[in-house]
């Protein structure tokens, strides 16, 4: 007989997964909310379940809270340190735009426990980031800003001994935010290579998830410094750490398609065992029931100022009150209660929709949690080439027909075009016909490139390797089309250089998967964020370390 443990565990039981024609459209994946599967979350479970301490061997910082300090913890078998450096800003000099040059601190993760001689180098090239010169010790490179109006009320309020104004506190979650958060290579710092075996670190943006969640603890201790006075446990569990994110992350989930399948394909298979479950226990009921209510709470905490995604919030609010009525134990007391409940949100908006997929996933730890392990690309796009052109065709009439459907030759379908900065190296999107650059053009466009190779196949099958010898500037078509196969999540069913594209959907998608909550649109390229918000402190990394999901104030 095999051991119990050469045994492989049956499959979970899964309805049919929601079809890439339905889930990978702008709108939708612009509707999306934090679950279990969100890189952060992985990582404090990794972290719980590794029993990680945080130490702060050196504090060097003035009575003005300027300096710097190390963070050290060993995670997976390894050391690692993030170096926090406080400096003087002037507030003419704080901005979020990635023209920046200055910030009020800089942060470096260090691959192990770094000598007098390492930080010394780290606080002085830290400051400069993108203009200074880093090695493959250092693993990820980010900066920070200050929200200066809840930093000097909490300073201010820590000082007369008492604790911040919770309204403050709703209203803007953090004490700083990031405005970059830099990791595999960029800048000398370390290719992913070098940490993506290691225990912890090996899940998608894992590294910068640590850094982010170190920095959220560098803030709180910085501001009890300045303050002279502790906060106390709710209030650091509930200051987060902000981020301001602009174009420059939109074009990561075109360029790696696989990572986009993966992550998709994970979250659609979550539901999909979820929704098969043929009955649920009393206790996660109430847990669903008690999660809809929280999710109302977060809703009304979550404002903003811009008053057309104000509205969105508002409508939001008025739809979820709808929908989590579905969730009252009553409700859910039937054969296949989740699957009921998911057909019934049928006819809500994708944003109570979406809202709804990440809610149901949360009391399943034990059905959903593995998927997480499959996020990754580990390997890199394989697919069997298509044998020639006329089987060619029919992928892309399958799978394609969103790509096929705008008229590219019109202004409104070739509106808007991506390129690169030359000064910050970073993705840019301008107007086609009414900004120079369109020559620069960086291949996102991957609707438009497909249309012209179906336009361009052949009447007749033919092999295809001789018809991209002929055709070489369809390669790149071609192998999108391929990929479909083995990847269906790989691609986003729109017109990304049409007039009506929004990257603000492609930031929220990627943001979510990081764990983002609390989305501040400023405009339709870029956002803030807040994230970690209700993430377990250091000394908090136990078994009931994972319940944080859209967490609420609680006084």
């Amino acid at each position: 007989m095999k051991d119990a443990a050469e045994i492989p565990a049956e499959p979970a039981p899964q309805v049919a997964l929601r079809p890439p024609e339905q889930v990978m459209r702008l709108a939708r994946m612009g509707a999306m909310f934090p679950s279990r599967l969100s890189f952060l979350r992985r990582l404090i479970r990794r972290l719980a379940a590794d029993r990680v301490r945080i130490e702060r061997p050196v504090w060097n910082m003035d009575a003005d809270g300027h300096g710097h300090a190390v963070y050290s913890l060993r995670f997976g078998g390894h050391d690692y340190a993030l170096v926090a450096v406080s400096t003087a800003l002037p507030d003419d000099q704080r901005t979020d735009r990635v023209i920046a040059t200055a910030w009020d601190s800089a942060y470096v993760l260090y691959d192990g426990i770094p000598s007098a001689a390492e930080i010394a180098r780290i606080v002085a090239d830290a400051p400069r980031q993108e203009a200074a010169r880093f090695t493959e010790r250092d693993l990820v490179l980010s900066r920070a800003n200050k929200s200066v109006r809840l930093f000097a009320h909490v300073v201010q309020c820590l000082r007369e001994g008492r604790q911040p104004d919770p309204a403050m506190l709703r209203s803007v979650g953090y004490l700083m935010r990031t405005t970059a958060v830099y990791g595999n290579g960029k800048f000398g710092i370390a290719d992913r290579n070098v940490i993506c075996d290691r225990p912890g670190l090996d899940g998608p943006f894992a590294a910068e998830m640590l850094t982010v969640w170190l920095i959220r603890h560098f803030t709180q201790d910085l501001v009890e410094h300045v303050g002279g006075a502790p906060l106390t446990r709710e209030v650091r569990r509930h200051l987060g750490i902000g981020n301001a994110t602009g174009l420059g992350m939109a074009p990561f989930l075109v360029r790696h398609p696989v990572l986009l399948n993966n992550w998709m394909l994970a979250r659609e298979t979550a539901l999909a065992r979820v929704r098969a479950q043929k009955d649920i226990a009393s206790a996660q009921a109430e847990r669903l029931h008690a999660l809809g209510l929280r999710a109302a709470r977060h809703l009304a905490e979550w404002s903003v100022p811009d008053p057309r995604h104000q509205a969105r919030i508002v409508r939001l609010r008025a739809d979820w009150e709808q929908a989590r009525r579905l969730l009252t134990p009553a409700r859910l007391g039937g054969r296949r209660p989740l699957d009921a409940v998911m057909g019934a949100v049928e006819a809500h908006t994708p944003e109570v929709q979406e809202l709804m997929v990440s809610l149901l996933m949360e009391p399943f730890g034990a059905l959903v949690d593995d998927l997480a392990e499959s996020m990754a690309d580990t390997s890199g796009a394989f697919c069997p080439p298509l044998r020639d052109t006329t089987r060619l065709r029919e992928e892309i009439e399958t799978r394609f027909g969103w790509a096929l459907a705008p008229d590219y030759a019109s202004r409104a379908g070739c509106a808007q075009f991506w390129y690169v900065s030359q000064s910050k190296q970073e993705p840019r999107l301008g107007n086609r016909f009414e900004e120079p650059g369109a020559e620069l053009e960086s291949p996102l466009d991957i609707g438009r490139q497909v249309a012209a190779l179906y336009h361009a196949l052949p009447a007749t099958g033919r092999s295809l390797a001789a018809f991209l010898q002929e055709h070489p500037e369809h390669a790149f078509a071609a192998g999108r089309v391929t990929l479909a196969a083995r990847y269906p999540y790989a691609e986003i069913h729109d017109n990304l250089i049409g007039a009506d594209c929004l990257p603000i959907d492609m930031l929220r998608c990627k943001l979510a998967f990081f764990g983002a909550a609390k989305f501040d649109p400023k405009s339709d390229r870029w956002t803030r964020i807040t994230l970690c918000q209700g993430a377990p402190l250091a000394d908090e990394l136990d078994a009931a370390a994972d319940d944080w999901w859209l967490p609420v104030q609680l006084s």
